[in-house]
């Protein structure tokens, strides 16, 4: 199992489309109801793929690798706390859609292991950012100017709560479900090419 996990062909495929996801992230969309720092891209569709051929293993390789490359090409301009969220709410979305998926590998699986990845993606996206990230974040930009950016764009802000319950949970909904519909329609036809 092992042996086959890091073949040349798994590990090029990992390369290959952590390459594609980093690309993606140039390609980002601001939202009307959440800080500028909060921008959708859709660099978890080819991370996914893989990770239904591969395993949850894989996609967690290839959403570091991504993150990586990014690094490389674009830097950060978050002190590391953007591309740190990126990581873990990528992982907590890929690795239950994943396993989930190995476990009915058909379109139902699919559509559960998203549902299943979009809902731990959201519940654990909030509490990372309310607990770990924002803090974090704190520490180069005051909170209270973090909460009057996100009071600028979404009049349901005026804390660091609502902050997360109106801004952070419907970004990341809204992210899962894009990323879900494009991975559902998008699989068959890449899977067979991939493999």
């Amino acid at each position: 199992m092992q042996k086959k996990f890091f073949s040349t062909k798994n590990l090029a495929m990992m390369a290959i489309l952590a390459a594609v996801g980093a690309v993606l992230m140039f390609f980002e969309v601001p939202l009307p109801f959440a800080p500028y720092f909060y921008e959708i891209d859709f660099s978890e569709v080819p991370i996914l793929i893989g990770s239904f051929i591969m395993g949850p293993v894989a996609g967690v390789v290839m959403e570091f690798v991504k993150i990586m490359l990014k690094l490389a090409l674009k830097g950060t301009w978050t002190f590391g706390v953007g591309d740190l969220g990126n990581f873990l709410i990528g992982c907590s979305f890929i690795v239950p859609a994943s396993i989930v998926y190995r476990r009915l590998k058909n379109k139902k699986g699919m559509l559960i292991g998203c549902i299943c990845g979009g809902l731990s993606m959201v519940v654990i996206g909030a509490f990372l950012n309310y607990f770990l990230l924002l803090p974090f974040y704190a520490q180069f930009m005051p909170i209270e100017q973090i909460i009057e950016l996100g009071a600028s764009v979404n009049a349901f802000v005026y804390d660091m709560k609502s902050l997360v319950l109106w801004a952070v949970v419907p970004f990341n909904a809204l992210k899962s479900l894009l990323v879900s519909i494009l991975v559902i329609l998008l699989y068959k036809r890449l899977s067979r090419v991939i493999s």
